[in-house]
């Protein structure tokens, strides 16, 4: 049972993360690399959902920053089987304490077609990093299917590649109740790939979220 739960597990992060890690160490980050005006920064998430009782989740993340304009495209982020697509605006102030802000603007399709404003802000300071990713989603086909989403974490680098914190969620990707689920994270740096792991244990039943960046 257990060498079969195992060998989903490694299935499961081989599909989300199929390239090959140097063992070059690099910082690790949870905020964004801002470009400057005349260049793109692209990178690539995938956040793949290990829930009790329910089949395995993938969320995929594409972002692209080209000066102030930051673009998005998202899948099973909102709801399983629903895509978005994503606009806003980056803007910065600071030095040693950084205050990041992304207003945005958002469009919904697949199993919940809509209109959702959003954010993503982050507050830093030396090794330490607070961080929250929000929107509401007005669901154009069902008025009682709007809902609110978001992810928020606080994260400190013990090291240049090694990183602990805490984190919360308010999702519907998984089907849960609307609660706020907590959790600790631990993420590792590898050149440009990032892991970090979530276990969200509010439940019985502990969530298992793996998230792998590309930048």
């Amino acid at each position: 049972m257990r060498g079969g739960r195992l060998l989903g597990i490694l299935t499961a992060v081989a599909l989300i993360c199929p390239v090959e890690l140097s063992a070059q160490t690099a910082a690790v980050t949870t905020g964004r690399e801002r470009s400057d005006s005349d260049s793109w920064s692209v990178s690539f998430a995938s956040d793949g959902y290990f829930v009790p009782d329910s089949p395995f989740v993938l969320s995929p993340t594409l972002i692209a920053d080209h000066g102030w304009l930051h673009l998005e495209g998202r899948y099973n982020y909102e709801e399983r089987r629903t895509g978005s697509l994503w606009s806003g605006y980056n803007f910065s102030v600071g030095q040693r304490l950084t205050l990041e802000t992304t207003p945005m603007i958002g469009g919904t399709f697949g199993d919940i077609p809509g209109v959702a404003p959003g954010y993503e802000v982050t507050l830093s300071y030396r090794r330490l990093e607070l961080s929250d990713t929000g929107e509401y989603v007005f669901d154009l086909k069902e008025r009682s299917g709007s809902f609110f989403y978001a992810w928020a974490q606080l994260a400190y680098s013990l090291v240049d590649w090694l990183q602990v914190g805490f984190a919360s969620q308010h999702t519907k990707v998984y089907h849960t109740d609307f609660d706020i689920q907590r959790g600790a994270l631990v993420g590792i740096a590898f050149s440009h790939v990032q892991f970090t792991s979530y276990v969200f244990a509010d439940h019985p039943r502990p969530t298992f979220v793996l998230e792998v960046v590309l930048k």
